[in-house]
């Protein structure tokens, strides 16, 4: 395994990218309680002994860019349709859920949406009732890949979602997705995730290297112009 020679390469840590994220928490040696809670793990840190650590930033990176981006700080009592069931997903749905905001849970694999529902006491939605279900939510989630360059987009109508709505894409590449532009048509928040990959990478980075970097919008436009066409 690439993970088990990390340490003999003077690895501090690595970043975790999907499809991998619940196969990581299941390799390394030890978890956090959020890695454990969540089911998936997107950093790990090499302690001074060689153990791999499993962590889970993606939760906080996900909930900080949501209020920051949405000027919302309180989603008690909202609800929100999440598209998705895989490592990303399980950490929006958690970070979601510990806001006390209800969620239910829509995959292609109805299978896995419903386990998901289960496990984390939300409901479940099918796939092609999702359009007709959105009027019903106060924030969509796409937590597929749907959309990332290289995939189908994701086509749904959002007409039914109501004005004050937020739409919230994981995808970063490309950063202006197909659901971001209709969102963007519609009036709605539309929130990208280059900020969810920013808010994530911050305590990883931290974890490796003992320094806590800034969050700003200098950083922003620095990985715009590194992940530019």
């Amino acid at each position: 395994y690439v993970l088990c020679a990390l340490p003999k390469m003077g690895f501090a840590g690595v970043n975790v990218t999907l499809p991998h994220k619940e196969h990581a928490r299941r390799l390394v040696d030890r978890c956090d309680d959020a890695a454990v809670a969540i089911g998936a793990v997107n950093t790990i840190v090499i302690d001074t002994h060689g153990a791999l650590a499993g962590r889970n930033t993606d939760a906080q990176g996900f909930w900080a860019h949501l209020v920051d981006a949405s000027g919302r700080a309180e989603w008690s009592g909202a609800r929100a349709l999440l598209l998705g069931a895989g490592g990303a997903a399980r950490a929006a749905l958690w970070a979601l859920r510990r806001a006390g905001v209800d969620v239910a849970i829509a995959n292609r694999s109805g299978a896995r949406a419903h386990a998901l529902a289960s496990e984390f006491a939300a409901d479940a939605v099918a796939w092609p009732e999702t359009p007709a279900a959105l009027g019903g939510f106060d924030l969509l989630v796409n937590a597929t890949s749907l959309g990332m360059a290289g995939q189908p987009p994701l086509a749904i109508d959002l007409s039914a979602m109501a004005d004050t709505a937020v739409v919230y894409d994981l995808v970063y590449t490309p950063l202006a997705t197909p659901l971001l532009h209709a969102a963007q048509a519609r009036g709605l928040v539309a929130v990208d995730g280059l900020g969810m990959l920013i808010h994530q990478a911050a305590p990883a980075f931290a974890a490796w290297f003992g320094i806590v970097p800034a969050v700003d919008a200098a950083v922003r436009r620095h990985l715009m112009a590194a992940l530019a066409p």
